[in-house]
């Protein structure tokens, strides 16, 4: 059975460098927005398990989609994958409900460690 995974970032590359960091025996349906708001549609009218999200986008950033997926009370972990390393910054996406915070640009080596600690694969 495959899980449902949605890929937020407004950079193309980024997007595509997270998907080619998937682990290649992870069976996934992946969905792609390039912002928040892309994010919180395919949130409310699909059942995503697991999300990729960037900080820093147009439209509706990282921190205002978790703000939302906590006052909506959407079900999905969410780890996000960001160049902001500030520790203020990191401290709040988690106290929001994230799983983790990745530092941008994220490899694959990471990506599996950390998805194994939170009990995904």
């Amino acid at each position: 059975m495959s899980s449902s995974v949605l890929i937020c970032d407004d950079s193309n590359l980024a997007r595509k460098q997270v998907l080619r960091s998937l682990p290649e025996q992870w069976e996934v349906d992946v969905q792609l927005a390039k912002h928040g708001l892309e994010a919180l549609d395919v949130l409310r009218s699909s059942a995503i398990e697991v999300m990729f999200l960037d900080l820093t986008m147009p439209e509706l950033d990282g921190v205002g989609v978790l703000e939302a997926i906590k006052e909506e009370a959407i079900s999905v972990k969410v780890f996000v994958i960001s160049a902001d390393i500030q520790p203020e910054m990191q401290n709040k996406v988690l106290e929001l409900g994230a799983q983790a915070f990745l530092r941008k640009p994220i490899n694959s080596e990471t990506l599996v460690s950390t998805l194994q600690e939170h009990g995904i694969m």
